[in-house]
């Protein structure tokens, strides 16, 4: 199977590493940039180019991963060119298959997907929905890539706003959750270092107890929180500063502002 990425930014160059460390050769990235692509050949040792009509040629998956403001001006350069044996995967935020199905000829299976930030290190999770033309075969295409920099789940489009809330926008959350305990750290005395070194691995180890112990959230908040004991005293602040609700409202207004996005609107 033969992979084009047309577009080489943060998505599209963590896709290319993750499928080249998969030992997959059939590639072809691209880049407005001369020397973009010259950079990437070299770091990766893949064919680059920034014709993007010679790199869909013989594609069987061509990726869309330039910026959702540039969509538009890739496929009137490409859209023509592509054919219903090809499969087109979207990975650009907030833009329906709709969309991009009225610019490519009738029957080009599109599946449109949302991987977040932490693709570049292989940790990603990716919503993936299927356009109107697209099967199992074009879903399980996508799903190879895809799987290239971390997990995927298979949802109907109309989750893919909540997709974009929960998990696109989620690394943010994560950050500013983190942020904040740095900086309680400091004022408890600790060095930013210190801070900083504690806050991410307890992070890190926390998602993977939950992950790879298949444990339920509140069954891990019970088992650090003893009967009167330091955490009980923590959660009873964060319960009465409304944290949940917060949480909520915040994780809604993104779900809101994707909805916007996807329909035009600035």
């Amino acid at each position: 199977m033969r992979i084009a990425i047309l577009g080489a930014g943060r998505i599209g160059e963590s896709l290319l590493a993750g499928l080249r460390s998969s030992d997959w050769a059939d590639l072809v990235v691209t880049s407005r940039r001369e020397e973009r692509v010259a950079e990437l050949h070299e770091r990766h040792g893949v064919e680059a180019t920034t014709d993007n009509a010679k790199a869909i040629a013989g594609a069987d998956v061509v990726v869309l991963a330039v910026k959702p403001q540039d969509i538009e001006a890739l496929l009137t350069e490409v859209g023509s060119s592509l054919t219903a044996e090809q499969t087109v995967l979207s990975v650009a935020a907030a833009i329906t298959t709709a969309v991009i199905e009225r610019q490519l000829p009738d029957g080009v299976p599109v599946v449109r997907s949302m991987p977040n930030t932490p693709s570049t290190v292989h940790e990603g999770i990716a919503g993936m929905c299927a356009g109107t033309h697209a099967t199992a075969e074009h879903m399980q295409r996508a799903n190879t890539v895809l799987r290239a920099v971390g997990d995927v789940v298979e949802v109907p489009e109309s989750a893919m706003d909540a997709i974009t809330a929960v998990s696109g926008s989620g690394p943010a959350y994560y950050a500013l959750l983190a942020e904040a305990m740095i900086e309680a750290g400091l004022l408890l005395g600790l060095s930013r270092e210190i801070s900083t070194r504690l806050v991410v691995q307890t992070m890190l180890g926390t998602a993977k107890l939950l992950r790879d112990e298949h444990m339920h959230p509140v069954e891990l908040r019970e088992m650090v929180t003893s009967p009167g004991g330091t955490t009980t005293r923590a959660i009873r602040e964060l319960e009465q500063a409304g944290i949940r609700a917060a949480f909520l409202n915040a994780i809604n207004a993104a779900m809101e502002r994707s909805k916007e996005l996807a329909r035009g609107e600035e």
